[in-house]
């Protein structure tokens, strides 16, 4: 027998309605969060970063392909990697059917990633993908924006959990990308926004961690599942052709 509460249609309405009340205010503070992000300062950016792509090396000028707004996702794929990060991976499934429309939009999106191009290639290939990919291996893009560590860095900030052994979630990703666990963490997952404005490029907004959950399209689906997302300790994500 179930231990929810099981109630009548009326007593359903009610508590919905009350629900209902939330979510408008909820959606209405999800609004003005989003004026705040248009709002944040411009930050011009000064170095001259080149990328590697299937068709040779661009700028990040020449990534917005003729457009005035540029989104980087930020995909965990480090040089030590054989495969992409199933997380990133999971996230990745759903970009492709949405870019007709952001083009339309006036905006670009692509991955970026500091593995060889080669390597970012055909993992694409496999998993079905066709969303620009670029790699960033040879410049400091991200680093600079505080996506990629220094093996120094990684010490500093992941020695104690090294030591104490790492979570799950991070062994069993870093197991399924390929590479150790120090070599993992090298990468994190982000997203970053740039505009082209007479000439010049300005980065205008950078987010992380569950910052990113907005890319992940199962997750508001699972949200209004009646279990949720049902996570318990061990991870669950893998990339879709390994279920």
């Amino acid at each position: 027998m179930t231990d929810r509460w099981v109630g009548t249609q009326e007593e359903w309405q009610t508590a919905r309605d009350e629900l209902l009340r939330l979510e408008k205010e909820h959606t209405r503070m999800g609004d003005d969060l989003a004026r705040k992000r248009r709002e944040l300062p411009w930050v011009l950016v000064e170095k001259e970063y080149r990328f590697d792509t299937g068709d040779g090396a661009r700028t990040l000028t020449e990534l917005f392909d003729g457009r005035s707004q540029l989104l980087v996702y930020h995909f965990m794929f480090g040089p030590s990697y054989e495969a992409g990060c199933p997380t990133c991976s999971s996230s990745a499934d759903a970009v492709n059917a949405v870019l007709p429309h952001l083009h339309a939009r006036d905006v670009t999106m692509l991955y970026v990633s500091r593995a060889p191009i080669e390597r970012l290639l055909a993992y694409e290939e496999r998993m079905g993908w066709s969303f620009p990919w670029v790699s960033c291996g040879t410049s400091d893009f991200n680093f600079d924006l505080g996506f990629s560590y220094t093996d120094e860095q990684v010490r500093e900030f992941a020695g104690p959990m090294l030591e104490g052994g790492a979570p799950a979630g991070v062994e069993g990703n870093a197991l399924a990308s390929g590479t150790d666990i120090p070599g993992y963490l090298t990468e994190g997952p982000g997203f970053s926004a740039f505009i082209e404005d007479d000439g010049a490029v300005y980065h205008t907004y950078s987010t992380h961690a569950r910052g990113l959950e907005f890319l992940m399209g199962y997750y508001p689906i699972l949200d209004r599942a009646p279990k949720g997302r049902d996570e318990g300790e061990e991870p669950w994500l893998r990339r879709h052709d390994e279920y």
